[in-house]
């Protein structure tokens, strides 16, 4: 699954708006969006801010392949 679909995921469980989930994370709607559509590539930073936003834990893993 995509950074920007498990976005999209928890913030339809929370039942919030792309606008709703930009303000508590202080960007614009139009950011959320295009991370959702995989159309941009949010940095680590971002992600953060989105999923403290949604009061939910980043983590990222590395594995061989």
């Amino acid at each position: 699954m995509t950074p920007g679909a498990l976005i999209r995921e928890r913030r339809e469980e929370l039942g919030w708006s792309q606008a709703r989930l930009a303000a508590a994370a202080a960007t614009t709607q139009a950011v959320v969006s295009r991370i959702e559509r995989g159309a941009a590539s949010p940095t680590v930073d971002m992600l953060l801010r989105l999923a403290q936003a949604m009061d939910s834990e980043l983590s990222l893993t590395l594995m061989p392949h």
